[in-house]
């Protein structure tokens, strides 16, 4: 319903966001949203999503009052879910309002209404690094039938890498995997690294 103007000396950086979910381009207004699309891109119950999905007006005072959510996301079981982005120091009463009023509309529409100050550092630096692999140029079968075979206990990630292969053939193929939530790791809890333990998270990828 709205585009993404770019600014000289806008405070924001409005961008694209190229969804693996979808494979299309999503747009996002702030770095704060560009990292809430990706975590629902990375999201498996994630269907599809988009970017100011549509106006919600109501009564206010002398003039009718209107606000465009952030994201609107369609979750596997049909569900959909309106997304608004701002950290709680951001909001202010007519933001209360218009995320009050948002929340109401959902509910009588059957959806969930979610506002975020978008992921935490550490998750966040971690799923930015997957989705560099989230393409599927970056799924080799072979490789990821010896990933999977590697991983047939939790293991550190550079470890299992070096049997399944030579690790700079082998690890874009794990964090495709990754990314795809087929292997998983606490990525809450610190950066990836050499000993970071992964762990299968589906039976295989295909």
């Amino acid at each position: 319903m709205r585009a993404f103007p770019s600014l000289k000396g806008q405070a924001s950086f409005a961008g694209l966001w190229w969804s693996a979910t979808t494979g299309r381009h999503v747009g996002y207004e702030s770095w704060v949203e560009r990292d809430v699309a990706m975590m629902l891109d990375f999201d498996p119950g994630v269907a599809a999503f988009s970017s100011q999905p549509f106006w919600l007006c109501w009564p206010g005072g002398q003039r009718e009052r209107r606000h465009a959510p952030d994201f609107f996301a369609r979750r596997a079981d049909g569900c959909g879910v309106v997304v608004d982005v701002r950290p709680d120091g951001l909001v202010d009463p007519r933001s209360a309002e218009s995320f009050a009023v948002m929340e109401d509309a959902c509910g009588r529409a059957g959806w969930v209404f979610r506002r975020t100050g978008g992921p935490g550092v550490v998750l966040a630096a971690n799923v930015r690094w997957l989705a560099a692999y989230r393409h599927p140029r970056c799924l080799q079968p072979v490789i990821a039938d010896a990933v999977m075979a590697a991983f047939g206990v939790p293991a550190p990630l550079f470890a299992a890498a070096e049997a399944a292969g030579d690790r700079l053939g082998v690890l874009p193929v794990l964090f495709h995997l990754m990314w795809r939530g087929v292997l998983a790791a606490d990525l809450a809890a610190d950066l990836l690294g050499p000993r970071t333990v992964v762990r299968r998270a589906a039976e295989g990828w295909r």
